[in-house]
């Protein structure tokens, strides 16, 4: 018995000593922050400062080699004769290279608008990123729940066993004085063991979910470690990163519309040619000679045979998809906070039974101790009292842990 005694203390003295304390906000907080989707921010950086890069490169010179050599079955010739003067044809076979150099003047904005673009795919990209990180709350809670159950478990049964400790004491000292049988003594010996089995079985389980918590927080965690039983249930506005995502995606399409207005506006070019040739600028010169020719160069898009029109309408139609994917989210958000709402009703009504049934428990085993002292029932009578009491004790706490997930939950749905 002294054993079972040094087992007890020890094992109380393991979840008390040297405990690390977190809260559900904390891995909620560890989640954002270590998770590997999370580090897809930094990408994300360096993929637009490259795309504005790049779009900055339209608006520098463009500069290009070009050459040709060909050769032609016939070339102009001068239909009539020169007097005193001699003309010779040009050859039929032709060289020129050429570089060239084109300045963007005005192309309507167009630049302008596809930074503004990437600049909302990115911040789309951000956001359907906090989406993900703010779904991966609800597997939080399952372990973080888990965990706080099998902790108030295991605390229900520490004091379990200090009773039944106790207990044997006084059946001992009444073994000895030969008012109770020596059975008596062994069926609180048998039952402390077991709860003993019990406490060593919810210690495995809660490094196990301490274990899935790690691996989603990027954590290590003392195999000691408390969950603070502190929930919040403030209420705001609902926040669900999903509109602002919504919200995104509209300003991408309209963005991708003010693109599409703009493509067919007028461009405006400047431009420089050197070359060298044979032709070179003078046709009736039959030798290699430099030359250069500069210039503007207007471009503009009179008639696309309704092409504008049709891409402006395809976008319009993506922004109505995204305003029923929207209506349909805020449908299934409803119905879901409203689902959670019954359910807590139904788990508080749960409790208040709790209290009744450990009342009217507790009121019997203080019944079953008296007359197991005076030898009107056996000890194993009274154990069964015992762990009807803290069987009643163990649902309450487990409706009382189902309520605050239910709580946690509603919290998430709603957006806080």
């Amino acid at each position: 018995m002294k054993n079972l005694i040094l087992i007890f203390f020890v094992t109380l003295y393991g979840y008390t000593n040297a405990q690390e304390k977190i809260s559900l906000d904390k891995c909620y907080e560890l989640v954002r922050i270590n998770y590997p989707l999370s580090k897809q921010n930094e990408v994300l950086n360096s993929q637009l400062k490259l795309q504005n890069e790049i779009i900055g490169l339209d608006k520098l010179p463009k500069v290009s080699l070009n050459a040709q050599a060909t050769y032609q079955s016939e070339v102009t010739q001068i239909p009539f004769s020169i007097p005193n003067a001699t003309v010779e044809p040009l050859n039929k076979d032709q060289y020129r290279a050429t570089l060239d150099v084109n300045q963007l003047i005005y192309n309507g904005g167009l630049l302008n608008a596809q930074s503004k673009l990437k600049e909302i795919q990115f911040k789309t990209q951000q956001q359907q990123i906090e989406v993900s990180l703010y779904q991966l709350k609800n597997i939080v809670n399952q372990y973080f729940f888990g965990i706080l159950l099998l902790q108030e478990k295991n605390e229900l049964l520490q004091s379990k066993m200090s009773l039944l400790i106790e207990k044997n004491k006084e059946v001992k000292t009444a073994v000895k004085f030969g008012a109770i049988l020596p059975a008596s003594e062994q069926v609180l010996e048998a039952e402390i063991i077991k709860i003993q089995q019990q406490i060593n079985d919810l210690q495995f389980d809660k490094r196990k979910l301490l274990y899935h918590l790690e691996k989603l927080t990027a954590t290590n965690f003392d195999e000691n470690t408390i969950l603070e039983n502190s929930i919040s249930l403030e209420t705001t506005e609902a926040l669900r990163p999903e509109f602002d995502f919504f919200n995104l995606q509209n300003q991408q399409l309209e963005a991708s519309q003010i693109i599409v207005s703009k493509s067919n506006l007028p461009k405006l070019n400047a431009f420089i040619q050197g070359g060298y040739g044979n032709p070179a600028l003078n046709m009736l010169n039959n030798s290699f000679e430099a030359f250069y020719v500069t210039g503007i160069r207007l471009n503009w898009t009179l008639f696309d045979w309704n092409k504008t029109k049709k891409e402006k309408e395809v976008l319009e139609i993506s922004k109505q998809l995204i305003a029923s994917e929207k209506e349909t989210f805020q449908l299934n958000l409803n119905r879901q906070l409203q689902e959670t709402d019954f359910e807590i009703q139904k788990i508080n009504q749960q409790l208040k039974s709790d209290e009744e049934i450990i009342d009217l428990r507790q009121k019997i085993v203080k019944s079953s101790e008296a007359q197991m002292k005076n030898g009107v029932i056996t000890t194993s009578e009274y154990l069964n009292e015992i762990d009807k009491l803290f069987e009643s004790k163990n649902n309450q706490k487990s409706h009382q842990i189902q309520l605050q997930l239910t709580q946690a939950n509603y919290q998430i749905i709603k957006g806080n």
